[in-house]
């Protein structure tokens, strides 16, 4: 049975350094926004086509039959759910990790954003 394990806390708390250390596919919607040259080039207007990109990969991984990390911020539940309800509908094992660290965004988002964040964050259950 695959497992997908959805990473989320705030820019800078880790997520994506926890994420590499998992024996699984890993994706983000961040990956994105990385050109062909490997630089990050971010773009807000593309952001929902980069989490709908983001959600395409993992369903097709978790078909295949794969393990699946997805490390993003998954601030409101709303973000979590299409990915309780893809697990649900696949039969994959569903688990949530939060990660609280405060290493600096490697994006440079900036402080009043994350704190806009953190007054915005739901629990997950």
């Amino acid at each position: 049975m695959a497992k997908l394990t959805l990473i989320r806390g705030l820019p800078g708390s880790g997520k994506s350094t926890l994420a590499k250390r998992y024996s699984a596919l890993h994706f983000e919607a961040d990956m994105y926004f990385v050109n062909a040259k490997g630089e990050y080039c971010f773009d807000a207007s593309q952001l929902e086509n980069a989490h709908r990109w983001c959600q395409k990969q993992t369903e097709m991984a978790l078909r295949r039959g794969d393990d699946v990390v997805v490390s993003n911020t998954f601030v409101r539940r709303w973000e979590i759910k299409p990915y309780f309800e893809m697990a649900k509908k696949l039969a994959a094992q569903f688990e949530i990790v939060e990660c609280n660290g405060n290493y600096g965004s490697v994006h440079n988002v900036e402080q009043s954003v994350i704190d806009k964040m953190r007054t915005r964050w739901q629990e997950w259950k």
